[in-house]
């Protein structure tokens, strides 16, 4: 193993490799990837210290720093979350399905139309250990009565319909209700 050279080790002036390294040009500040990203999206020079001297014919003096909207996430299974007349829903699937179920009730084929139903499907109970355990309740995205018959409808993509969860409120549905959620 060779001697390394005392710290702070001199460089001089113009050198540009010492070694197997290269001399970083200390002219103007490094900026790190996402404050480059940033600069070249919005023209806006990183963040620096506030003793910094700020110069006006600098590129990356501090100026008035527009923050970029945050950014949103994709949803897990690639819906779109809508509003209609004061009504959120979960996708824009669902919204059209209560248009459809809408039109079918001023019909008269269906009637008590009913939107987000939640259905107790354990209650709450305490462990042996004293701590409690949550009650868990199943929300139907439509009901209504077809017919003489209660009939409750859930929006699903193929993804949704495989989710355990999901699968699981269902079968209880059936076991505890006596309900079979139809999969629009």
């Amino acid at each position: 193993m060779s001697k390394r050279a005392p710290w702070p080790m001199v460089v001089p002036a113009g050198t540009t490799v010492v070694g197997t390294a290269r001399v970083r040009d200390d002219s103007r500040p490094a900026m790190t990837t996402a404050q480059r990203r940033i600069y070249e999206l919005t023209g806006n020079p990183p963040q620096t210290s506030a003793l910094d001297d700020v110069d006006d014919n600098d590129p990356f003096s501090p100026r008035l720093i527009v923050p970029l909207a945050p950014s949103a996430r994709q949803p897990k299974y690639r819906n779109t979350k809508c509003e209609h007349n004061g009504i959120k829903f979960d996708s824009q699937r669902e919204r059209s399905h209560w248009f459809h179920l809408v039109q079918q009730q001023a019909a008269g084929l269906i009637s008590e139309l009913r939107l987000q139903v939640p259905f107790l499907l354990t209650k709450r109970q305490q462990r042996d250990d004293g701590t409690w355990e949550r009650k868990s309740t199943y929300v139907a995205d439509f009901t209504y009565i077809r017919d003489g018959k209660f009939v409750v409808e859930d929006v699903k993509s193929e993804a949704t319909r495989k989710n355990r969860t999901y699968i699981q409120k269902r079968k209880q549905m059936l076991e505890k209700h006596g309900i079979t959620v139809k999969e629009i």
